[in-house]
């Protein structure tokens, strides 16, 4: 299993990081702190991703416009983004489905929260 953590908070990445880590232990864990960054990262991983958990609210390329330009490309179109943010305002949630998110993942989050997110992903 290979994902790709998209957040401008370090502090997030690592929390998510450590979740994943201790649910599955032989995930291999790429990040980025930006969309752009993200774009970058999967390029260079050949888009070999298993999924993706995209942050809403970035500089730079945010998650939204970031899961457009996933959606967008032919080799990254069907690859499963969750979109986290700390809003759970039900028009964002909304336009994010409608943009193409796999699912969606409110914080503060409790690692049961993304258990929860990754089990749904993985068994589609």
């Amino acid at each position: 299993m290979k994902i790709l953590l998209i957040d401008d908070s370090s502090t997030m990445r690592k929390i998510q990081k450590r979740v994943i880590s201790e649910l599955h232990p032989d995930a291999i864990v790429l990040e980025a702190g930006n969309g752009k960054e993200a774009l970058d990262v999967l390029k260079a991983n050949n888009n070999d991703f298993t999924f993706i958990l995209c942050d809403i609210n970035m500089p730079e390329m945010n998650g939204m416009e970031t899961l457009k330009a996933i959606r967008s490309q032919p080799e990254t179109a069907k690859l499963p983004v969750i979109m986290c943010t700390s809003v759970a305002e039900k028009g964002q949630v909304m336009e994010a489905i409608k943009a193409g998110a796999t699912n969606y993942l409110v914080k503060p989050f409790q690692p049961a929260d993304l258990q929860s997110k990754i089990s749904a992903v993985l068994n589609k």
